[in-house]
C-alpha cells in the first residue's frame, strides 16, 4: 500500500498562487469524499490552511494514485502543474506528516496552530467517511509525534504562532500599543489567537467585525472589544490604527476604492494593514496609498526567521524523534500489507468494509 501527498505550501508557492488553490471549508468535507471514491484511491485527508493545501491519500498505486488525484483536482479548476506542487509517497509522504503536525514545516518554526488545523482536517475526512484503516492509524500517530515533539524538546519556546509574529510587527511600526485601536475583520481561530496576543500587548480598544455578527460579539466579549456588524465596519474606522484581516471570504474584502474615502477623513493619521487570509482580505493596490502599510501573510515570513536560535537549535533532536516514528510506522505499513495481501482491484471494496473512525 502506497501512501502519497500531493501538495504546496508557503515554501513551494507566494501567496498569489496558493489563495487560487485554497479550499473552502464549506466544500472540504464533499471534496475529500470524492477523492476517497475514486476506485484508484480509497481514503483522503485535505488539509487546507493559509500556509498549505495539502491532500493525503492511500493507493494501491503510486503512479494511478497520483493520476487519480490530478484528474479529480483538474475537474474543480485546479490543474497542478509547474513546481509549486510536490508529490512525496509512503515514507516520505508519512515524514512530511509528521513533520508538519510538529511544527517543523511552518512559517513559524514550532508554531502548534498548524497541529489544530491538521486535527480538524482529519476530523472532517472522518465525518465524510473517507478514511480507514491506514491514514486513521498514520494521522493519529502523527498527533501523538507532535505531543512527544513539544513536552520532549524545546522547539515551541518563544512567540510561536502567525499572529503573535503579527503583533510584533505592530510593535515595530508603533512601538508601544497602549494606544493603538485595533479593527479584526473575521472572527474565527486565527483573529482570536491574534486578538489574545493583542490584548496582551495592551491595546486600548479591538473593534471585531464579522459576517456573522453573533461570532463577532462573541469574540469581542471574550477580548473586552466591541462587536461591528461587517457591512457597517466603515463607520468605526476613523480611530482604527491597526487593521488586520482574517475572514474566510473569497474575494477582497477591502479595495482600494472602498479605503480612500475614509483615508481622506483620517488627516494624515496612517493605517497598518496585516493581512492573514488565503485567500487574501485586503487588495494589494491600497499598499500604493500615501500613510497605508500592507503586509500579507508572506510578509510575515522576514520576521519568523528572527530570534529563533533556540528553536532551531532543537530541529536535530526533532528529526531524530521523527524518524524513530517513520521508521515505526513504515514498518507496521509493510506488515499490515503482507497480512492483507490485497490485489489492487480489491483495494476499494476492502477501505469501504474497514471505514471506521479508530484503528
Amino acid at each position: 500500500m502506497e501512501l502519497l501527498c500531493l501538495g504546496l505550501s508557503h515554501r513551494t508557492a507566494p501567496v498569489e498562487i496558493r489563495e487560487r488553490f485554497a479550499i473552502a471549508e464549506s466544500v472540504l468535507g464533499a471534496l475529500t469524499a470524492q477523492i476517497a471514491a475514486h476506485p484508484d484511491l480509497g481514503e483522503s485527508v485535505v488539509v487546507s490552511t493559509c500556509n498549505r493545501v495539502e491532500f493525503y491519500v492511500a493507493s494501491p498505486s503510486q503512479a494511478r494514485g497520483f493520476v487519480a488525484i490530478d484528474s479529480i483536482l483538474a475537474t474543480h479548476g485546479m490543474v497542478v502543474t509547474g513546481d509549486a506542487f510536490f508529490r512525496r509517497d509512503t515514507e516520505d509522504a508519512v515524514r512530511h506528516l509528521f513533520r508538519v503536525v510538529s511544527g517543523l514545516d511552518s512559517m513559524v518554526l514550532g508554531e502548534t496552530e498548524i497541529l489544530g488545523q491538521v486535527k480538524k482536517a482529519y476530523q472532517t475526512a472522518q465525518e465524510a467517511k473517507a478514511t480507514s484503516r491506514n491514514l486513521n492509524k498514520l494521522f493519529q500517530r502523527a498527533f501523538n509525534v507532535a505531543k512527544e515533539v513539544r513536552t520532549q524538546t524545546n522547539i515551541t519556546r518563544g512567540s510561536v504562532s502567525v499572529g503573535s509574529v503579527a503583533v510584533e510587527l505592530a510593535e515595530r511600526i508603533f512601538g508601544k500599543l497602549g494606544s493603538c485601536h485595533v479593527m479584526i475583520l473575521g472572527a474565527g481561530e486565527m483573529s482570536e489567537l491574534t486578538a489574545g496576543a493583542l490584548q496582551a500587548r495592551g491595546v486600548k480598544s479591538i473593534f471585531v467585525a464579522n459576517r456573522s455578527h453573533e461570532r463577532a460579539a462573541a469574540l469581542a466579549e471574550k477580548m473586552g472589544g466591541k462587536a461591528v456588524r461587517f457591512e457597517e465596519w466603515t463607520r468605526e474606522f476613523g480611530e482604527v490604527d491597526i487593521l488586520i484581516g482574517s475572514t474566510a471570504a473569497p474575494h477582497y474584502v477591502l479595495t482600494r476604492e472602498q479605503l480612500e474615502p475614509v483615508m481622506a477623513a483620517r488627516r494624515q493619521r496612517p493605517l497598518f494593514c496585516i493581512d492573514l487570509a488565503v485567500p487574501r482580505d485586503i487588495d494589494p493596490e491600497v499598499n500604493e496609498m500615501d500613510g497605508v502599510y500592507l503586509y500579507d501573510i508572506d510578509s510575515l515570513q522576514a520576521i519568523a526567521n528572527q530570534s529563533m536560535e533556540v528553536r532551531r537549535s532543537e530541529l536535530s533532536t526533532c528529526e531524530a524523534l521523527i524518524d524513530k516514528h517513520v521508521v515505526d510506522f513504515t514498518a507496521w505499513l509493510r506488515a499490515e500489507a503482507a497480512r492483507l495481501a490485497l490485489a489492487p482491484q480489491d483495494y476499494a471494496q476492502a477501505s469501504q468494509n474497514a471505514r471506521v473512525p479508530g484503528v
